[in-house]
């Protein structure tokens, strides 16, 4: 523990300094391309990372406010792209930035010095050290690659055990990069590639998705390891195998969670994320073909059929050390048509206000079935999860283009003896979609079926409040009926663009029965004719 506590200030007179480059051995370019608009706000000191605006702090390394997710994006660097985005003049603003962080006395036991986050500054210097760097002033040159090897010193002690799930691989990004540009290939680099592998085989499924069962996090972790690749080419290292083949793996995952508007389902603490950034990561992955539409490790099916795509989590909780910001979200659906999502789980929150934190993990916050407004899988106060479904089991059947799928999971029988069933089927035309889902054993709890609308949708109850009919914002119009459940319009949030957006939600409510209780439901697209009335 005691490595972790050490400042980059004080590392020299703990034996960390070492050699020191006299310069880079690579030159990498802009990994991605940066948000001018977001770069001028960084600029003229409006901070906004993790969902936190900080305007313009008094002190700017160390303010008053900025949870520790901001402080860890603030003190990452990984917005020097953006800044820099902004055209040449902003290269003087960047190294001032960078010219202050290596003025200030940082507390050593920030989280400024933990390894993803070190490693994640690491990179970004390294990347856009030109700029930051080639200025008329040798000394600032001097003082960052004076920094740049006693933090490297730092992470090549720490990055191979301190940080658990993705950030173990953003941590060892920065130390592979640290290890070709200060120091070339060596025991150092062939030590972290070791690392690199290990990591590799622990979190990434035999079917490319990432144990933490999140888009979100399935699109970053390809980024740092198409990063680490590009590092290697750099340099004229030859990449490991076992990483071209991980990315080529992951790569059909990813597309797996796109929807047609080319960005990410809404499952595990995600955000529809940037499509430019999606369609960018999947061509530099150097893959190919089609979406998985089967994922039995990561547990997801895709069902599509015409214009329709359908999404299912039908896995378990992810492992401990990826399940702090999980979802009790088993055997929910996202649905679309074209490029318009139609049912859809509430998203993510990312921001200071710890009670919204918890609300879009929540089952009720999925298109699911919940019973007694209850969490299929218990969110303890730490956000861990606790008790959750002990068995999830799904089959999937496909004829003539027709896509069947049934899962089971059993989350909810300890607590009221039931057993949850979930059917879908996707007809050939991708046209009707229908469902049913089944509660077994003891009866006497009350339920709710519920399908969150995507904020561009208008509902409205027609046919005697028996319907409702689901207007898309191209005009087309989906009805939606059901029996064995009563139902109604409620509202909902939608967090998945980035913001709280209001919407509303389709409501089937009932208790379950003695013998079982069974609600079934389809959703149709109706002629044009015909309509929303």
């Amino acid at each position: 523990m005691l490595l972790r506590s050490v400042s980059a200030r004080r590392l020299d007179r703990h034996g960390f300094l070492g050699h020191i480059s006299t310069e880079i051995n690579i030159k990498l370019g802009q990994p991605w391309p940066g948000d001018p608009k977001r770069g001028l706000a960084i600029a003229a000191g409006d901070l906004e990372f993790a969902g936190e605006l900080v305007r313009d702090p008094t002190l700017c390394w160390s303010p008053a406010t900025g949870a520790e997710d901001w402080l860890a994006a603030w003190h990452g660097f990984a917005w020097l792209s953006d800044v820099l985005a902004v055209g040449p003049a902003a290269r003087e603003v960047a190294r001032k930035l960078v010219q202050s962080w290596l003025a200030e006395d940082i507390d050593s036991r920030s989280v400024v010095w933990r390894a993803d986050v070190v490693g994640t500054r690491l990179f970004a210097w390294i990347a856009h050290f030109d700029e930051i760097a080639g200025g008329k002033d040798p000394a600032l040159k001097r003082a960052i690659l004076v920094s740049l090897s006693k933090q490297h010193r730092l992470l090549s002690r720490t990055a191979a055990w301190e940080p658990k799930g993705a950030a173990a691989l953003r941590a060892l990004k920065g130390w592979i990069a640290g290890s070709v540009a200060l120091s070339g290939s060596g025991p150092r680099l062939a030590k972290a590639l070791a690392a690199l592998e290990r990591q590799m085989s622990h979190q990434i499924f035999p079917d490319g998705g990432h144990r933490s069962r999140s888009p979100s996090v399935q699109l970053q972790v390809i980024q740092d390891l198409i990063d680490i690749r590009t590092l290697l080419r750099a340099a004229k290292i030859d990449p490991p195998a076992a990483l071209q083949n991980t990315i080529e793996r992951a790569a059909p995952m990813l597309r797996l969670f796109r929807h047609d508007d080319r960005r990410l389902a809404l499952f595990n603490d995600s955000f529809e994320e940037d499509e430019v950034l999606i369609d960018l990561v999947l061509t530099r992955s150097e893959t190919s073909g089609r979406a998985r539409s089967h994922a039995p490790d990561s547990g997801f099916e895709r069902l599509q059929a015409g214009k329709s795509l359908v999404i299912v989590d039908t896995g378990s909780r992810p492992p401990p050390g990826f399940d702090s910001h999980a979802h009790a979200g088993a055997l929910s659906f996202e649905m679309s048509h074209d490029r318009e999502r139609i049912i859809v789980n509430c998203g993510a929150y990312r921001g200071p206000k710890r009670n919204l934190e918890r609300l879009p993990r929540a089952s009720a916050a999925h298109s699911v079935l919940v019973v007694a407004d209850t969490n299929s899988t218990e969110i303890r106060d730490d956000g861990i999860l606790h008790r959750a479904p002990i068995s999830v089991t799904c089959e999937r059947a496909e004829h003539e283009g027709q896509q069947w799928i049934s899962a089971t999971h059993d989350g909810y029988r300890d607590r009221f003896g039931l057993i949850y069933t979930r059917e879908l089927f996707l007809d050939a035309d991708g046209d009707d979609l229908r469902g049913e889902d089944r509660l077994a054993e003891r009866p006497g709890a009350r339920f709710a079926v519920r399908f969150h609308l995507h904020p561009s949708i208008e509902p409205s109850l027609i046919q005697g409040q028996t319907t409702v009919a689901l207007r898309l914002p191209s005009g087309n119009c989906w009805q939606l009926r059901a029996s064995g459940a009563e139902l109604s319009l409620a509202e909902s949030i939608y967090f998945g663009s980035g913001e709280v957006r209001k919407t509303q939600q389709v409501v089937l409510s009932g208790t379950a029965a003695p013998g079982g209780t069974t609600v079934r439901w389809a959703l149709r697209r109706e002629p044009k004719t015909i309509g929303c009335n």
